[in-house]
């Protein structure tokens, strides 16, 4: 029976079914593509109730903008270190092996879309988080009304500032499944039973530049929150150095009071 059913197996080898990009898929995959186009707009949207906060006091807006400032010139940085990183791998994608050149510039090409992708998500982000910040600080700041205005319920102040910062973080969950289900849907599309190996290129280049720049943002409010608490920690300390300073004694103090009161320079004391 063994020796029967080893030859019905050589007689039948198991192949591979290729991959085929039938009609009924390919309608999946347009709605795919839909609802990645859906949740760009999407974001679109909270973007502009992100930025339609008020953004509080002018010394709020200038530190903001201080802040601002920072996080552009460290973005400007890292996507001119991240370019010439993506096109070096770009001609090393071509180098790879693959069952014809069409695979090859494929894979290479979409490397740099799935780059750009990530790229702009992590642009988006990180842009909107710091411009957000003194929106949700202005909202929660609303807890403390001035004088003469009525105290405000806190529940709903609360709420305000949690939307703004939800919606922040909305944008970036957007972007990042919108763009992604978009490559990957435009792959699919294209290159029907080739989308396999190019989507290794356009996985690649998101999962590359989505670590470098986690990495990189991380360093970066890193520091931030490192300057942050060491300058807390030293106005604590000089806090409490004042407060350890011996106090002059009220006969010291009188006594010096008196000597200052009946001091006056004379026109002998004055110097030629």
């Amino acid at each position: 029976m063994t020796g029967l059913f080893i030859s019905e197996q050589l007689d039948h080898p198991s192949t591979l079914a290729a991959a085929v990009l039938t009609d009924e898929n390919r309608i999946v995959v347009i709605v795919v593509a839909a609802v990645a186009l859906a949740a760009l707009v999407v974001a679109q949207l909270l973007v502009r109730q992100v930025l339609a906060a008020g953004e509080g006091t002018d010394r709020m807006k200038e530190i903001a903008a201080a802040v601002q400032e920072g996080a552009n010139a460290y973005l400007a940085r890292q996507l001119r270190t991240l370019g010439v990183f993506a096109v070096v791998v770009f001609f090393l994608l071509l180098l790879l092996p693959a069952d014809n050149w069409s695979q090859r510039a494929g894979r290479s090409v979409f490397f740099l879309v799935g780059a750009l992708f990530s790229a702009a998500t992590g642009y988006i982000g990180m842009r909107l988080a710091v411009r957000s910040n003194v929106r949700v600080a202005a909202a929660a700041r609303e807890a403390t009304p001035a004088e003469g205005e009525p105290e405000k319920d806190l529940t709903a102040v609360a709420h305000k500032a949690m939307k703004i910062a939800f919606r922040t973080g909305g944008v970036v969950g957007m972007f990042t499944v919108g763009l992604g289900l978009l490559g990957a849907s435009c792959v699919v599309l294209v290159y029907a039973a080739d989308a396999p190996k190019v989507l290794e290129g356009f996985g690649l280049g998101a999962a590359l530049i989505a670590m470098f720049m986690r990495v990189g943002g991380g360093i970066f409010t890193k520091a931030a929150d490192v300057g942050a608490t060491s300058s807390a920690r030293s106005n604590r300390a000089s806090r409490r150095t004042i407060r350890a300073m011996p106090r002059p004694s009220p006969t010291t103090w009188a006594t010096t009071s008196a000597t200052a009161r009946a001091w006056r320079p004379t026109s002998s004391s004055r110097t030629p």
